[in-house]
């Protein structure tokens, strides 16, 4: 979707008007609008047929002054920018054919913050995955938007930079999306490292290397190799690097990408299988904030790394009772094949922090069901070593919109984890209850130390589970369906604090 910016008052297409809750007359402010149609708009207000509250829409049509979309947003002292983003992702959703291809935006007291959020929100909105479906002229669905918002003369220039920044970080979202929404047989480990690397090539200062299934055996990447090996479609290493020529310590990103997951020997119940292509959600989260952050300009060093791999039951897969070495040397009793995700993020965690310079790790990965139980579809779970980190990580979640809620850590949990009879550590809990933070207290075994001997100290890390947040979050107004592209924007506003 494209939005522009204009400093004049015409009304191209659709008139799109922001109005809040209680107003019983368009203010003076609000200029351009044609004046039967202005009418019209006063009369809907002041007999109360619109009352403007949040996310609620009405279409005028029929009017000498053209057509109509008016959208509330609630209570003037709720609206914040969150509020303005739902409004703009919202009008995109009520699209229909009859409001055709064109909108102006047409706000009153909105700063360059709501602004930007409310186009935010429409771009966010504008997706669809239909690749795969044949087009039909006659879908109401099928409408190639754009939209142009009036400002004052002041504000188009600061504006404008704003909502292509918007726009450069969305494009990040929208790939993440992709990439999940992708079915299995075209997505599969090397597919995605052939996407990397092929998006590589649009810009000067990325670089992306693949570590492919041969060279993972040769470089001891134990816990890649045993969840992929059991597929003819074999795992790989993927790493992205951005503005690679800095010196010094730089955030370091590490995604799941199972990139279809049967279980394994420990294999699924059958229903609601298809749903598990969306297990390399966290390898697309990252895929998807190195192009936001690529997009936008961001200056700064940033490596990523994603684990991918198929999980398929094979006479030749991993069984219940192996025991794998990790890259880091640690051995690994596998107690179930789909506890699989850890096993790859074993290896990802553990090159991070060995062969680059992080200034802090954030690993995400669609790692446990028991993450929904806990939190449902409406927040991420998050887990750190370093409080004051992970208060940074919600606190850029909430910034954005994108609850990230922190969970325990605690020794019981990295104890439990540990306790195998026959090698250094297991791949599960030794019982149902606390399975998500079990999970985390395994990854945390495979984050490396920073220095040497009483100086020694473990590298700042967080976990973010996203298993209910990636996929099937239907309260989420940004996403018609599918993938949500979650966390891109939290990312983006952690590395570069805007």
């Amino acid at each position: 979707m494209q939005v522009t910016i204009s400093s004049g008052n015409n009304i191209n297409g659709t008139l799109v008007l922001p109005l809040f809750e209680g107003e019983e007359t368009l203010p003076e402010i609000v200029e351009g609008i044609p004046t039967t149609l202005k009418s019209q708009i006063n009369r809907v207000l002041a007999d109360g047929d619109f009352k403007a509250k949040a996310n609620a829409t009405m279409t005028l049509m029929g009017t000498e002054g053209g057509k109509a979309m008016l959208i509330g947003l609630g209570k003037t002292d709720k609206a914040d920018v969150h509020a303005y983003r739902e409004a703009g992702a919202t009008v995109v959703a009520s699209c229909k054919k009859v409001h055709g291809g064109e909108l102006t935006v047409v706000f009153h007291d909105a700063d360059l913050a709501s602004m930007t959020s409310f186009a935010e929100g429409m771009m966010l909105r504008d997706y669809s995955y239909d690749l795969y479906k044949k087009k039909d002229d006659d879908d109401d669905e099928d409408i190639n938007l754009s939209a142009r918002i009036n400002c004052n003369e002041g504000d188009a220039t600061a504006l404008s930079a704003a909502i292509d920044r918007a726009a450069s970080i969305v494009s990040g979202v929208h790939l993440s999306r992709d990439l999940g929404n992708c079915p299995p047989n075209d997505m599969y480990p090397m597919a995605f490292a052939e996407k990397a690397e092929l998006w590589a090539k649009q810009y000067d200062n990325v670089k992306v290397e693949v570590i492919d299934y041969e060279a993972a055996k040769r470089h001891g990447m134990g816990g890649l190799v045993a969840v992929g090996m059991g597929s003819s479609r074999k795992p790989c290493m993927v790493i992205f690097t951005l503005n690679g020529d800095q010196k010094g310590q730089h955030p370091m990103l590490v995604g799941k990408g199972i990139t279809f997951d049967t279980g394994g020997i420990s294999l699924k119940p059958g229903a609601n299988m298809d749903e598990m292509k969306y297990d390399m959600g966290g390898s697309a989260t990252v895929f998807g904030t190195m192009e936001a952050l690529a997009s936008s300009g961001y200056p700064g060093k940033v490596v990523a790394i994603t684990c991918m791999a198929e999980n398929m039951p094979a006479a030749n897969a991993q069984r219940p009772g192996d025991v794998i070495t990790t890259l880091s040397g640690k051995t690994i009793e596998v107690l179930n094949t789909d506890a699989e995700g850890r096993l790859v993020l074993s290896d990802g965690l553990w090159k991070a922090g060995t062969d680059y310079e992080p200034e802090y790790i954030v690993d995400f990965a669609t790692l446990t069901g028991a993450c929904v139980v806990a939190l449902g579809h409406e927040a991420t779970g998050l887990w750190s070593n370093d409080d004051d980190f992970r208060t940074r990580i919600h606190e850029a979640g909430n910034d954005v919109g994108e609850l990230a809620w922190p969970m325990p850590l605690l020794p019981a949990f990295e104890k439990e984890m540990t306790s195998s009879k026959i090698a250094d550590t297991r791949n599960l809990g030794a019982g149902r209850w606390g399975g998500a933070n079990t999970a985390a207290a395994f990854l945390k075994q495979f984050v490396p130390n920073r220095g040497e001997g009483d100086d020694a100290e473990q590298i700042t890390w967080a976990h973010m589970d996203i298993a209910g947040t990636y996929w099937g979050a239907k309260t989420n107004k940004m996403v018609g369906h599918g993938a949500t592209g979650i966390h891109v924007r939290t990312m983006v506003r952690l590395i570069t604090g805007e």
